[in-house]
């Protein structure tokens, strides 16, 4: 009798999982959203620079995310979710997008830390989850300290 209740039990937690990692996906789906705003408000060399220090590290996180979430739902037999393309914020100032950028790809790493935090990743089972989760939370170390420089001379 224990056997299926624990089967439930952990096919609950891998569904929870899943959803925890789509939610920090979505936060990192609307940070690039907003960074696709600021760079098409700016000159071409603070575009450059944008794309550079932050729409790349942005994209990587999200892929590397969007693909720990395919492959984890693919190895437990779960629904795979498609990921949208977030809507763009409405206009406003490049640095209030820039903060909005990275106050989301902060979040996203929360959540993802949280997540690391609770052993779920460790319950289910999963290395190839561990290991992406961990790839995504290194993309993002930095993102801050770069939204950061790049808000330091928007002004100039």
């Amino acid at each position: 009798m224990l056997g299926p209740v624990m089967s439930f039990a952990a096919s609950d937690a891998r569904r929870e999982l899943l959803e925890e990692v789509a939610l920090a996906v979505g936060e990192l789906a609307r940070a690039i959203a907003a960074i696709g705003e600021a760079y098409d408000a700016l000159d071409e060399h603070m575009a450059d620079r944008l794309e550079e220090e932050l729409f790349r590290p942005l994209q990587g996180a999200y892929a590397a995310a969007t693909r720990a979430h395919a492959g984890f739902a693919s190895r437990h037999g779960l629904p795979a979710q498609r990921f949208e393309p977030a809507d763009r914020p409405a206009p406003q100032p490049v640095r209030a997008l820039v903060e909005r950028a990275a106050d989301d790809a902060a979040h996203a790493d929360q959540i993802l830390a949280d997540l690391q935090d609770s052993m779920m990743p460790v319950e289910v089972g999963d290395a190839e989850l561990r290991a992406g989760l961990a790839d995504v939370r290194r993309r993002l170390g930095d993102v801050p300290a770069r939204a950061e420089g790049v808000i330091r001379v928007l002004g100039r």
